[in-house]
């Protein structure tokens, strides 16, 4: 079985600690912000389960767009390296197209 988008996202980020995803999502007609840094994902809008086994990107929610940053993260000037980007660019140039 293959990994879900946020567990993918969270791998991308422990591979390459030097960048902050910034997802926006929809979930269940809700949109949320959350960021991924260093495998650990982090919402900005709701609170965060302390459970790890609860996703915080659970496989029903729509990626909007994804955003990253230059680490370490400061949400009054953040440092874009690319912005906007689709859940089809993302996965092809931060995952290798690895689809879940």
């Amino acid at each position: 079985m293959s990994d879900s988008v946020g567990k993918l996202l969270e791998r991308y980020t422990l591979e390459h600690p030097q960048e902050v995803l910034i997802v926006r999502v929809k979930i269940a007609a809700e949109e949320d912000r959350i960021v991924i840094f260093k495998g650990f994902s982090s919402s900005l809008v709701r609170g965060t389960e302390f459970d790890p086994d609860v996703p915080v990107l659970p496989d029903e929610a729509e990626i909007l767009d994804i955003d990253r940053v230059a680490a370490p993260y400061h949400p009054d000037a953040p440092q874009y390296i690319e912005r906007g980007l689709s859940w089809a660019i993302a996965r092809d140039r931060l995952l290798g197209a690895k689809e879940p």
